[in-house]
């Protein structure tokens, strides 16, 4: 099962720290060996790093965990190839504009052959063979045509609420998307979250025996979340989102969320059995 990481904040800050045990999950702590990709907003603009390498060897992994690079929003995406073969196109995360924007997008889980999407005359089109690209692109081109020009945060939430719901129907569907401005990540199995904020403390990496006191390296007026497939820290509450919640952050904060009435929380034996029936790589 791919991995996902996301973050957001409300000032730009170094993700190095959660991608230092986050990259070993390609290829050494974990088995996800079919590429990587990171994508970094910066005001308009975004620096995006593919390799269809294992990140835990990737030169260009090496070269992110040590450029030190600070955005607001980040998204980071480990594969194991489920759909289409080990190529850059068909790493994620995927991008488009829409609306004179970026848009980022990673996707771990795997939609039936039942979801077809009929793109011609589309805008945007899949450029590899995954069903997360195709997932992706539909869904942009789906809130294009119900919002010419671009809508408020809520109007828009709304409208992706009914699109997961649809896709969800096909299958296993966790993501994580941005337009630099907000990031939304959606949950159909497991998927975490944790914000930090004053007064910090200090973590403890999973993956790497490497820690951080964040009270010696913030501001009390710092606040970031960090989503992620599977926990990164072990000493940090980490918190579920329930399946088939979607959520929104905006500057560090979760500020909407969409939860089933009865939410149901997967344990991550329970996850990964259902990715295996699914036919999901794990």
């Amino acid at each position: 099962m791919c991995q996902l990481l996301g973050m957001n904040c409300n000032t730009p800050t170094d993700i190095g720290f959660s991608f230092a045990g986050f990259s070993k999950r390609g290829g050494l702590t974990d088995h996800h060996t079919d590429g990587f990709g990171i994508g970094f907003f910066e005001g308009h603009g975004m620096r995006l790093f593919l390799d269809d390498k294992p990140s835990a060897q990737s030169p260009i992994a090496e070269l992110v965990r040590n450029y030190h690079i600070k955005s607001k929003n980040v998204i980071a995406h480990i594969r194991k190839a489920s759909q289409g073969c080990n190529a850059l196109e068909n790493t994620h995360p995927f991008q488009r504009e829409l609306w004179g924007c970026y848009w980022l997008f990673a996707h771990n889980g795997q939609l039936k052959s039942s979801f077809n999407p009929d793109f011609d005359g589309k805008a945007r089109r899949p450029v590899g063979y995954t069903d997360s690209e195709r997932a992706f692109c539909y869904i942009l081109n789906e809130i294009r045509a119900r919002f010419p020009n671009k809508p408020c945060k809520n109007s828009l939430f709304d409208a992706l609420a009914e699109l997961c719901a649809e896709i969800r129907a096909h299958g296993m569907f966790n993501f994580i998307l941005s337009n630099g401005e907000v990031m939304y990540a959606h949950a159909s199995t497991l998927l975490y979250y944790i914000t930090r904020e004053y007064p910090f403390g200090q973590a403890h990496l999973i993956d790497e025996d490497l820690a951080i006191d964040f009270s010696k390296v913030t501001t009390p007026e710092d606040r970031v979340s960090v989503i992620a497939t599977l926990p990164l820290t072990d000493n940090e509450n980490w918190q579920q989102l329930a399946c088939d919640e979607l959520v929104m952050f905006e500057h560090g904060r979760l500020v909407r969320r969409s939860r089933p009435e009865n939410p149901v929380y997967l344990s991550r034996e329970e996850g990964l059995e259902i990715a295996r029936k699914a036919g999901v790589s794990v």
